[in-house]
């Protein structure tokens, strides 16, 4: 069904029955409920293109991914973020664009988006510290919500994060309860926001236990098996290799599982891990039993909440800015267990 055919249906022009659709406050609420009411009986949905020209917007929310050897943004990390996000634009009625710029050429690309018109909004993907990004889109006037945040912006902005200081801090606080004293911390890229404050939140456990942190056992490189895998037989392999790991990333903690298991190690027995889990939909942390002890934040959750944020600044701009904080939650698994004395 099109509009013209709902429009005849109801006896009614296709302006008001668009206008009706749209929210249009000149349109009666009677006349309103009526057209909505049609529209879901008879299974009508208005193209994306042509609500936008009836509203004079674009109807389309950008995203745009820095493409760089350092940091992958194509992962599936943000695809999930991209389903939840996703649900809360179809229902709006908005699409979604995607585009892909060198880093070194991002500046260029969020201008040509603000110019053409193309999108009525952005969301900021891996926020680093001092982000050049924010001051640019708050220049631009063009409404965004930052997915994390950054350290060291001073004006405000909107953004929707997961309180990686305290998860890591608390992780932390959990393996040294278990008498873990060598702990090692496999982390993201550190120039990321959200890295940042998961290193100082593990130095922050360990300071207040007396302890200092060891550099021989912390890492940050971007988040592959690959790189879990090398990093944890590079550590075990030392003169006072760690009896304990925390990790950034689900990806990187089945790499130092790989590692451990090829060492002939137990999980949980011989060497404990924590990981961070973003509830990814693909990659389950096990079932009835979770495989890690893990700080967990639903990154698909994010990106619901990140877009309903940027609906709202889009609808009502002087309505920000505004800010969301999840706190993860710490969840027992098989991965972890009190450190055992070393035999001389």
């Amino acid at each position: 069904m099109n509009l013209k055919e709902l429009s005849q249906h109801l006896n009614l022009s296709q302006t008001t029955v668009s206008r009706a659709l749209n929210g249009y406050p000149e349109v009666s609420e009677a006349t309103r409920a009526r057209v909505k009411e049609a529209a879901l009986r008879m299974g009508y949905s208005p193209n994306a293109r042509a609500k936008g020209l009836a509203t004079g917007r674009a109807q389309a929310i950008g995203h745009v991914l820095p493409v760089s050897t350092q940091n992958e943004m194509v992962n599936p990390v943000f695809g999930d973020f991209l389903a939840g996000a996703g649900e809360s634009y179809a229902r709006a009625g908005y699409e979604v664009m995607i585009s892909l710029a060198d880093d070194t050429a991002e500046e260029r690309a969020y201008r040509a988006l603000r110019n053409s018109g193309n999108v009525d909004g952005l969301i900021v993907h891996a926020p680093r510290r001092q982000d050049p990004r924010i001051p640019l889109l708050t220049e631009l006037g063009l409404p965004f919500v930052v997915h994390g945040r950054s350290t060291e912006t001073e004006i405000p902005y909107s953004w929707v994060d997961t309180n990686n200081r305290r998860a890591f801090r608390r992780a932390t606080e959990f393996l040294l309860d278990l008498n873990h004293r060598r702990i090692a911390l496999i982390n993201g890229i550190e120039h990321l926001d959200f890295a940042l404050r998961r290193r100082e939140g593990y130095a922050e456990a360990l300071t207040a236990r007396g302890l200092q942190t060891d550099p021989a056992l912390m890492c940050s490189e971007e988040m592959t098996e690959i790189y879990g895998y090398r990093a944890a037989r590079r550590m075990l392999a030392g003169d006072d290799p760690p009896t304990a790991f925390l990790v950034s990333s689900m990806i990187t903690a089945i790499g130092v599982r790989r590692a451990v298991h090829e060492l002939g190690l137990e999980l949980g027995l011989d060497i404990s891990v924590i990981t961070h889990d973003d509830d990814l939909g693909y990659l389950k942390n096990g079932h009835d039993v979770p495989i890690f002890t893990a700080t967990r934040s639903s990154v698909r959750a994010a990106g619901r909440q990140a877009a309903e944020m940027l609906l709202k600044l889009i609808d009502r701009p002087e309505s920000g800015p505004m800010s969301h904080r999840f706190e993860a939650e710490l969840i027992i698994g098989a991965s972890t267990g009190p450190a055992h004395e070393r035999m001389p």
